[in-house]
């Protein structure tokens, strides 16, 4: 499974969407299919089509076009009916996961995967949807390109970076790279905070194209370990690379790199 987005994280930068660097929702081939829920009294359903041409467009302008055409998206009614479908144990505060019924990165090959959404997802703000289903997207568009086995952390920091907006940078003291075990720890929201930032620091220094390069080179199907990654595709070994995103760290959001290239 691909961790989800938490609610808690979502509903606290949720104010933040808006800002003038959204891509623009281009005219897209893609399709959508929803299933589930069939009394969605709230209207979700309506609000998931309308929000998924800026998720399209997002994933699209950071990875490229190359990934399925054909997106579908499972709503639950119940707690018990998420777990089910997610197939794995998930929080009480989950929004959603990405799902495959077989996967094979070796042959590109991906069957029966879905974004599902919790009850709760129905309780999001516009703002904190949009950043669900981004996120979400952005596994469905490269799990096909992604390792069974590629560090986590780093999958759901590049994730987040597609989908959630810039906020002001954090005090340095906070900045340390997550263990994939973080995700699941007492820190969640935190940890996921971390491998947010460390690939918001990748994208503002060295521009997207060396994040998406990275991401491939770490999590792809023949991936490296990251120290490796990060030396081949930023040029500077991982401690090197660590010591500038500390020092990156306290600055308002933009300015470690006032002329980086736009998302």
């Amino acid at each position: 499974m691909l961790a989800a987005v938490l609610l808690t994280e979502l509903i606290a930068g949720s104010a933040m969407i808006g800002r003038a660097d959204r891509p623009v929702a281009p005219a897209s081939p893609r399709t959508l299919t929803i299933t589930g829920a069939p009394d969605d009294t709230s209207g979700l359903a309506a609000r998931v089509r309308a929000s998924m041409d800026t998720a399209i467009a997002a994933v699209q302008q950071f990875w490229g076009t190359d990934w399925p055409e054909r997106i579908r998206v499972q709503l639950t009614a119940t707690g018990a009916e998420f777990a089910a479908a997610a197939g794995v144990p998930v929080s009480a505060d989950t929004a959603a996961v990405t799902v495959a019924a077989a996967v094979d990165p070796s042959r590109g090959h991906v069957a029966g995967q879905r974004i599902v959404l919790a009850p709760g997802a129905a309780r999001l703000s516009a703002g904190a949807l949009q950043i669900v289903l981004t996120h979400e997207l952005f596994h469905y568009a490269t799990r096909a390109a992604t390792a069974l086995d590629a560090p986590r952390w780093l999958t759901e920091g590049v994730a987040d970076y597609v989908a959630r907006p810039a906020t002001p940078v954090p005090d340095a003291a906070v900045l340390r790279l997550p263990t994939d075990a973080d995700l699941d720890g007492p820190d969640r929201a935190g940890a996921y905070d971390r491998a947010w930032w460390f690939a918001r620091f990748v994208a503002e220094r060295y521009g997207p194209q060396r994040l998406r390069a990275l991401y491939r080179d770490a999590c792809g199907v023949d991936h490296t370990g990251v120290d490796r990654a990060v030396r081949r595709t930023l040029g500077a070994g991982l401690p090197v690379v660590l010591a500038a995103w500390r020092q990156w760290g306290g600055q308002p959001a933009g300015a470690a790199n006032p002329t980086r290239p736009p998302r």
